[in-house]
């Protein structure tokens, strides 16, 4: 039945773009949709240490005026891939750069900055590792050509096999160039879906060619906040729409019906976070529930210089009202299979801010390459893993800068993260999940000395890039990964689940066909799938999305790297 209201449990990157598809496509007004949201950027943030405290601040760190920047996470886009995406961005204007769109924005900020990473990997004794020898066996080239080909109708022979799985006759997989790579740049992990594996390979492939140099990567002119949820909260409010925040929903009211697998909410009950107090917003006939199930940075926490962040054991807000609705019903998925398994998929990330350039220099001196949207990895020297291997310490992203509007020219902004926050560091002896931002940055200069070529070492420097430290944030994200766990097909709902009458389900633990998760393209594609479903506008209309995997001319070269 066509709806002529909506309200989006969720105000992140699906359920804006489902809005301006109502909108645009189906020609709504914007006061025909509301949000209840706890926050109005869901995982795509970035903002200053201030604007951060009143919002998720873990410590009763003092607060000045500045004190330095965060953004939980990075983002890298691809424009060969991320198709809904761009369209979305090409909707819209830029909330920074006059007579653009946010797409023109982005695409003229990439085509004057390209990426070209001349230093993926970093390794003590090595210096920069040569990227493009993939490092892989003949085994190892079988197991993933057979991956690659799996038909689309076969991809449930993968049902809750882990990567670790799929190659348990292979452990040389792990120690080649092209894992460190592929691990650190998608954040996968050993125990992770083989099925996400595939789907990546897939939609991916055309990268897999370049994968060393991440030429394929397009950024945003500023971090992912100012440059992609700024245009869409400030086109959707001159629309109308209402954004109403600080509300976390907590249970679904659904209609009580003869036909037991009809599912239509008639209610919502949430708590005003700023107050405590409960509220009940009800439901009616003519309205779509747009519920973002899911989210990477739900439960995550702050510290500070002098402060680790602590671990958060929520479950999580919108996987909480999720598993709500699966206790109802049974074709919803299973949340727990993504949060309730945290060694699966935490991660700890921090942003340093410098009041000068002299850490940023000696970084572009080490990598030989100016700022920009390089991801540089720093591989251990000694076995680390379970099975007595050497993997990834460490990763770093040196943005253009400026990286934040209001970041001075003077300043200096680095994002860093580790896959695995129970591993201890080599120059900070203790776990990283309990490291101060202090710590983490002591660590990670110790990571760069190793991989100093001289003839002066950055360790000499220590003192004074210790000072230069404006702040530097620590995060803790215990589900960062959860969408990379391992799990079966059914795990997540569809879209629009059958016999649903008005929830669809939106973002990145809802369950698209061939796109992959961790990207923005799949949460846009999820809420204009929905907004469409409800408004009666043919699938048809949906951007088209690209098979490189069906391309003769990318196989091609995808096989040649294989032999690299």
């Amino acid at each position: 039945m066509v709806k002529r209201k909506a309200i989006m449990i969720g105000a992140g990157l699906a359920n804006m773009a489902a809005a301006v598809y109502l909108i645009q496509e189906a020609h709504w007004k914007g006061d025909q949709i509301t949000f209840y949201s706890i926050d109005d950027h869901g995982s795509n943030d970035g903002s200053t240490a201030t604007e951060a405290k009143g919002e998720y601040w873990n410590t009763d760190y003092p607060v000045d005026n500045h004190t330095g920047f965060v953004a939980r996470g990075g983002r890298m886009l691809n424009y060969r891939t991320y198709v809904d995406l761009m369209d979305l961005m090409g909707r819209i204007p830029s909330a920074t750069e006059k007579n653009m769109t946010a797409a023109e924005d982005t695409h003229d900020f990439d085509a004057h900055h390209r990426t070209y990473d001349k230093a993926r990997l970093l390794q003590g004794g090595v210096g920069i590792v040569n990227g493009g020898h993939l490092g892989l066996n003949n085994k190892d080239r079988s197991l993933l050509t057979k991956l690659i080909l799996m038909p689309d109708k076969e991809e449930t022979r993968l049902d809750n096999v882990t990567i670790a799985d799929y190659f348990k006759d292979d452990p040389h997989m792990f120690q080649t160039n092209f894992w460190y790579m592929w691990e650190t740049t998608f954040a996968f992990r050993v125990q992770s879906s083989a099925q996400e594996l595939r789907r990546y390979m897939h939609q991916m492939i055309y990268e897999f060619t370049q994968i060393e140099h991440l030429v394929g990567v397009n950024r945003t002119r500023y971090n992912q906040y100012e440059s992609m949820m700024l245009p869409l909260i400030n086109y959707l409010k001159e629309q109308g729409c209402k954004i109403i925040l600080n509300r976390r929903v907590t249970d679904f009211t659904f209609k009580d019906t003869e036909l037991q697998d009809e599912i239509t909410v008639t209610g919502l009950e949430m708590e005003n976070t700023e107050t405590n107090e409960s509220e009940t917003v009800a439901v009616d006939d003519d309205t779509a529930v747009f519920f973002t199930n899911g989210s990477i940075t739900d439960s995550a926490t702050l510290g500070d210089f002098n402060t680790p962040a602590a671990e958060n054991m929520d479950y999580g807000a919108s996987a909480s009202l999720w598993k709500k609705a699966t206790e109802h019903f049974y074709n919803l998925g299973n949340p727990d299979k993504f949060f309730a398994d945290r060694n699966a998929s935490e991660w700890s990330s921090f942003t340093l801010t410098t009041k000068n350039h002299l850490l940023l220099n000696e970084i572009t001196r080490i990598t030989t390459q100016v700022p920009g949207n390089a991801l540089n990895s720093f591989l251990s020297t000694k076995p680390i893993t379970t099975l007595g291997q050497k993997d990834v310490n460490m990763s770093i992203v040196v943005h253009h800068q400026p990286h934040f509007t209001t970041q001075k020219p003077n300043e200096s902004v680095i994002w860093g993260y580790f896959l695995y926050p129970r591993r201890k560091g080599e120059f900070v002896e203790k776990p990283y999940i309990e490291m101060t931002g202090k710590e983490m940055a002591e660590e990670l200069i110790g990571q760069l000395s190793k991989v100093d070529p001289g003839p002066t070492n950055i360790m000499d420097k220590k003192d004074e890039i210790m000072d230069s430290i404006i702040n530097n944030i620590p995060v803790y994200m215990p589900y960062a990964s959860a969408l990379f766990n391992n799990r079966a097909k059914t795990d997540r709902p569809e879209v629009i689940p059958e016999h649903s009458t008005n929830l669809s389900f939106t973002g990145e633990f809802a369950e698209q066909p061939y796109q992959m998760v961790f990207t923005e393209q799949s949460a846009v594609r999820s809420g204009e799938i929905a907004a469409y479903h409800f408004t009666g506008i043919s699938m048809d209309n949906l951007v088209k999305t690209p098979r490189y995997d069906k391309d003769m001319k990318t196989l091609a070269k995808a096989t040649k790297k294989l032999f690299s």
